[in-house]
């Protein structure tokens, strides 16, 4: 098993900075970046800074949207990171929630979202794309692999994740629901003519080592955070479409403010139980982390992103590197 790490990007940039190198000294394999330019600091230059500041990490956004960011821009952006950094940048992307909400504009569409990955990883690899009309090519781009990550958890994005991503982003950590979402990409990879094991997979959660209540206490946004994605597909799609267990946590939610998104001790999370909390986020102790990665790996788990946002980072980053990422390291995912 791999794994990441994903910062919030409201860190001093020197503190940022600090626990991304760090965290590739504890033996993390990637790192990654929140982008909601209007909450918090731009992804971009810190990546750029991280980038010069390590040699092994893999860079990227968790995640970008091909709305708040034209995707030419995002596609030459990239492809001056893979510059700098010797190829070291994935591209994280989805359709966009905070980062368009605070604008107050919906996420885009899944259309736009496909075309944007497409446009995107061919310029940034250096091959021409045609793109609204006209041909567009980034001859200067030194050409380096784009892996694509496609984050979403709905019918929709599922089979476009199967169809065209090399990664499947999935913002939980509960394995029953990864194997759910699972089988969802490998059935449209098989369709689309590739192998079922072609897309990697990861699960991305808030993760706390330490007293079991006050892990819940620091971690209890996530679900509030993720209740976002379940509202608007439970809008769109019928409720047999869905797995149960995600969906039904949400009746008692009242609303969100973006002003305190992923957040410790948002009123966001009032309505989250200690269960949710428990099946979302890995909390308490060594064992239980342990254990629940291993459970991720059998589910289909090639990557565990670590959502390091939730006080104590450097201590938790040391508790990773010491005694959890060596056990798990040899873990291999299930495969189909």
């Amino acid at each position: 098993m791999q794994f990441g790490f994903t910062l919030k990007p409201d860190h001093t940039i020197e503190r940022t900075i600090a626990l991304a190198k760090q965290a590739e000294a504890a033996g993390f394999d990637y790192g990654w970046l929140f982008d909601s330019h209007v909450l918090w600091r731009d992804p971009y230059p810190l990546l750029t800074l991280i980038a010069e500041a390590t040699s092994t990490l893999r860079l990227g956004t968790c995640v970008t949207n091909p709305a708040t960011r034209e995707p030419s821009v995002t596609a030459s952006t990239l492809a001056v990171l893979n510059e700098l950094s010797g190829g070291r940048m994935d591209l994280g992307i989805g359709r966009g929630d905070s980062a368009r909400r605070v604008l107050g504009k919906p996420p885009t569409s899944m259309k736009d979202l496909e075309q944007a990955v497409h446009v995107i990883r061919a310029l940034a690899e250096g091959r021409s794309i045609e793109y609204e009309g006209t041909m567009l090519e980034l001859p200067w781009s030194p050409g380096h692999p784009l892996p694509v990550w496609i984050a979403g958890y709905g019918p929709v994005a599922l089979k476009l994740t199967g169809r065209i991503a090399d990664g499947s982003m999935l913002q939980i950590g509960d394995p029953d629901l990864i194997r759910w979402f699972v089988s969802q990409v490998r059935a449209s990879a098989r369709e689309a003519g590739r192998g079922p094991d072609s897309v990697k997979v990861m699960a991305a959660a808030p993760a706390h080592v330490g007293d079991l209540a006050d892990g819940r206490d620091r971690t209890r946004w996530f679900p509030a955070l993720v209740s976002n994605h379940v509202v608007d597909l439970v809008n769109k799609y019928p409720r047999e479409d869905l797995p149960e267990e995600l969906t039904t946590y949400v009746r008692d939610r009242k609303g969100y403010d973006y002003l305190h998104h992923a957040e410790v001790g948002s009123t966001n999370a009032r309505f989250v139980t200690d269960e949710i909390v428990d099946r979302f986020c890995l909390v308490g102790g060594v064992d239980r982390h342990v254990e629940r990665l291993r459970a991720l790996a059998e589910a289909g788990v090639d990557q565990f992103n670590l959502y390091l946002m939730n006080g104590n980072e450097e201590e938790q980053l040391e508790i990773y590197g010491r005694e959890i990422i060596p056990a798990l390291r040899d873990v291999a995912p299930a495969r189909a």
